[in-house]
């Protein structure tokens, strides 16, 4: 078998497993949500369960964290391609493998309460609005890019909510290569990271389904630890994350 084949094979078999996971993971959770929801939302007086409202804070973390998840993903598939380090090949695909994963759900509960997947005139974070003003500053990790009104996000250049990537920066990670794609990569994710749990933190405030709810708390405790991770893997290549 030649380089090309086994490189090609190796894509394949990469992404077959990332989209196993998603078809997988959305289907075992529809359960779950609606167990959760059905419950969460009963009336007092015994009327029938009622699903989160399309402005809701559980369908504006799931929409909005599915965007963000999705770039992490492409992020991750990017340096694979860019790099032959084994270490940060296999902290990629991980990423990747959770966060599509975790994407599935998403998109598999707003499937399931019959919401749309894209909420037109909602700007991204909105569903956030006030949440922050509560917390102490240790709260705020990768929320500097909040507005002031609304709750909303200031997207830029294709950065739609905090911790995201702009076009640019993916850009200059398509082109580097090697140790310089190595660090891009985990300074970029890194920030994305910090980005993410300032919004499942959000959730865990502001969401009223339990597996979501779950989902988030899940989410900031997995990526903490990552970022310990990542941090130490910058170290080993003489950076760090950047400020």
């Amino acid at each position: 078998m030649t380089g090309t084949e086994r490189t090609r094979r190796t894509r394949w078999v990469a992404g077959s497993a990332v989209a196993l996971a998603v078809l997988f993971a959305g289907a075992a959770t529809v359960a779950s949500a609606r167990d959760d929801g059905a419950g969460q939302h009963a009336s007092a007086a015994g009327s029938a369960p009622r699903t989160p409202a399309t402005d809701s804070a559980d369908a504006g973390f799931a929409r909005d964290m599915a965007v963000h998840h999705q770039q992490a993903v492409e992020m991750s598939f990017i340096v694979r391609d860019r790099t032959r380090d084994e270490d940060v090949r296999r902290f990629a695909y991980d990423i990747a493998n959770t966060q599509a994963n975790q994407r599935g759900m998403l998109l598999g509960w707003l499937d399931l309460w019959e919401l749309p997947k894209v909420s037109a005139g909602q700007e991204p974070m909105a569903w956030m609005d006030g949440q922050h003003a509560g917390h102490d500053m240790d709260d705020m990790d990768g929320m500097e890019g909040m507005s002031g009104h609304g709750g909303g996000y200031q997207a830029h250049d294709g950065s739609l909510m905090p911790g995201m990537a702009t076009r640019t920066e993916l850009g200059r990670l398509r082109r580097a290569g090697g140790k310089q794609a190595e660090i891009l990569y985990l300074q970029l994710m890194t920030d994305h990271h910090e980005g993410g749990i300032g919004m499942a933190r959000g959730c865990t405030d502001l969401c009223t389904v339990k597996a979501e709810k779950r989902l988030a708390r899940s989410m900031v405790e997995a990526q903490r630890s990552e970022l310990d991770a990542m941090a130490q893997m910058l170290a080993e290549r003489g950076a760090a994350p950047r400020d």
